[in-house]
């Protein structure tokens, strides 16, 4: 098969499935050209468990990629969630040389922002600028060209345990795969499903996984908060196979089939048909006791994400609302169930700004792996600050790019 180096590849290695994306860059964009899926169990709560499962599971949706695109994958750009995750905000402050603000005064003054102490088990997987401030006036996104004396940056750091990433990469590694770049599963999330005046005028996105639920909440264009909240859809599996006494696939299949979150929008009488462990016949149920299991465990996730906005006090911030994405928001009735509990406009999330396969990945479930396709993307372009590989010549390309396409 042949290698392309215009080609951009995203693995999502998350809980329950593996999901590799690969993507044509062209003159308008991004092409979808290859998808590959397979489930995985070598992952709990996004960390790695099993290194041998999850690099099976690695290479068999790899390998479905290949074969759809037609072309051999050496290079991926992996997500990275889990509990491990910490972000907070920070500043740096340097001296303008010359008076006017040049590439190496931006670069030197991430830096600054970056020079905090972290513990030795922890590495920084992201520092996203937020806005510069020259000579106290604040609120500046593109500070080059601009005169002054004192130059100042917030910024939002991302961090992550040092094995957690190590695991990631040594899977991949025995994939025969290179690793560009790991990225925050929720950032790319966000890259795929929201839209430039929803970051601006304050939205939250909800990457609801397998075994965690991902919370990034962006701000006057920025990145402001990232949480990780310890429930996701494996509980969701899990209550429906308890609770219908069914086996654990099964019990998944029914939840993507039948499930549904708000009790008003069943239809009197509906039915299912629930599969027994043991090999006892198959019993049929009222799709209502379904919805019973399911909507109290939706209803204290979107409980435990509005109790994290008002810690955070970005609550009264988020006039789009929130968006929700991820394997287990295709459920019927979970975006408005998350309004009634949340108190503001919710959506669905599925990936946008694509071409070639879009129609094939426009759902939740794909919107890890799209994003980390764009982001990949963006990156080659100088969009994006890699804390793992900085490239000092393109700091002045990759501050003009972000600002001009992210604010």
């Amino acid at each position: 098969m042949a290698k392309r180096e215009e080609l951009i590849v995203g693995l999502d290695i998350g809980t329950t499935k593996i999901a590799c994306i690969v993507g044509e860059v062209t003159s308008e964009g991004v092409d979808i050209i290859g998808i590959g899926t397979h489930p995985c169990s070598g992952l709990k709560k996004g960390v790695v468990v099993n290194i041998d499962s999850t690099v099976q599971s690695i290479q068999r949706a790899v390998e479905e990629a290949e074969h759809m695109a037609g072309v051999e994958i050496t290079t991926v750009y992996a997500g990275i969630a889990g509990a491990h995750i910490k972000a907070f905000n920070s500043e740096g402050v340097v001296a303008i040389k010359d008076k006017e603000v040049r590439p190496g005064d931006i670069e030197r003054v991430i830096e600054a922002a970056k020079a905090i102490n972290i513990p030795q088990d922890r590495e920084i997987v992201h520092v996203v600028p937020q806005e510069f401030t020259i000579d106290h006036q604040d609120g500046i996104k593109e500070p080059l060209g601009m005169a002054g004396v004192r130059l100042e940056a917030r910024v939002h750091i991302v961090t992550a345990s040092v094995t957690s990433a190590q695991n990631i990469i040594k899977c991949c590694t025995r994939c025969n795969l290179q690793v560009s770049d790991i990225v925050l599963e929720p950032l790319a999330s966000a890259e795929a499903v929201l839209h430039a005046d929803e970051k601006e005028l304050g939205v939250a996105l909800l990457d609801i996984g397998g075994g965690t639920s991902d919370l990034v909440v962006f701000s006057d264009g920025a990145l402001v908060h990232t949480a990780v909240l310890p429930v996701g859809g494996h509980q969701l599996t899990n209550d429906i196979a308890i609770g219908l006494r069914t086996p654990m696939a099964e019990a998944e299949r029914i939840k993507h089939r039948y499930g549904c979150a708000l009790p008003s929008l069943l239809k009197e009488g509906e039915t299912i048909e629930v599969p027994s462990v043991g090999g006892r016949a198959p019993r049929i149920m009222p799709r209502q006791v379904l919805c019973d299991i399911l909507s109290p465990r939706v209803d204290e996730i979107f409980s435990l994400v509005k109790r994290e906005l008002q810690k955070c006090g970005l609550e009264d911030s988020l006039a789009s609302g929130m968006v929700v994405t991820g394997g287990s928001t295709i459920l019927e009735g979970l975006p408005e169930l998350a309004e009634e509990v949340l108190g503001m406009p919710v959506r669905r999330g599925v990936p946008k700004g694509v071409g070639g396969l879009a129609e094939v990945v426009r759902s939740p479930i794909y919107a890890t792996a799209v994003g980390l396709t764009l982001y990949g993307a963006r990156q080659q372009e100088g969009l994006y600050f890699s804390a793992r590989e900085p490239d000092k010549r393109t700091v002045w390309k990759r501050m003009r790019s972000w600002f001009a396409e992210v604010f």
